[in-house]
């Protein structure tokens, strides 16, 4: 795995429910590195902390393998890296071997998988399309958050080295497949619940599942 782009983002807004919001969403290719910080990457916009940025997800990942995917469903859109909001994107990555507590390093930064990107309005809103949340869901190719364990600086050409394999976890794709199943795989839910890789709060949802 290698990062092909780092991407920031300014302040735009979306029209969301008829109300203008603003989002960090739109991410354009840096040209230069970005610091990856315990809780954001240093100069980029995050507009909604509630549900972006934070210690669990201060950087997104996606994967450069899955533009072309997108390009051939909205042909008239500039699919630029970027474009779905992460700010690395990475050749390379496939979410079904990346497993929650993963660590790896990049560039001088130490990295570990949390959770897979939820879909949401916004992204429908910049695209121009509802339906592209379903469809996002059904790629199941969500693109990962992950944790700063150790802050540094990221280049175009850095690869992503495995440093610790996680024990007794799922992979990002399996996580994913969970949240919008309608019969929850409660081995999956226990693992998960368990897991300090990922946020209290997003333990605390899952439980609800467990029967």
């Amino acid at each position: 795995m290698k990062v092909v782009s780092t991407n920031i983002g300014i302040a735009q807004s979306v029209v969301i429910n008829n109300e203008k919001q603003l989002t960090g969403i739109y991410k354009n290719p840096s040209n230069r590195p970005i610091f990856l910080d315990k809780t954001h990457v240093q100069g980029d916009e995050i507009s909604n902390k509630k549900v972006h940025g934070g210690t669990f997800k201060a950087c997104y990942l996606f994967s450069a393998d899955s533009y072309d995917h997108w390009r051939n469903l909205y042909p008239d859109i500039t699919w630029d890296f970027g474009m779905l909001g992460e700010n690395l994107t990475i050749s390379g990555l496939t979410e079904g071997q990346l497993n929650v507590g993963d660590i790896y390093k990049v560039g001088s930064a130490l990295v570990q998988i949390t959770q897979p990107r939820e879909p949401c309005a916004t992204l429908a809103a910049k695209i121009g399309s509802p339906k592209i949340v379903k469809q996002f869901i059904e790629h199941c190719k969500p693109g990962v958050y992950t944790r700063v364990l150790e802050t540094g600086q990221v280049t175009v050409g850095d690869s992503l080295i495995l440093v610790k394999k996680a024990s007794s976890s799922i992979s990002i794709k399996d996580f994913f497949t969970l949240l919008y199943e309608k019969d929850k795989n409660q081995q999956h839910l226990k693992i998960l619940v368990n897991n300090h890789s990922i946020s209290l709060e997003k333990r605390q949802q899952l439980k609800r599942f467990l029967t």
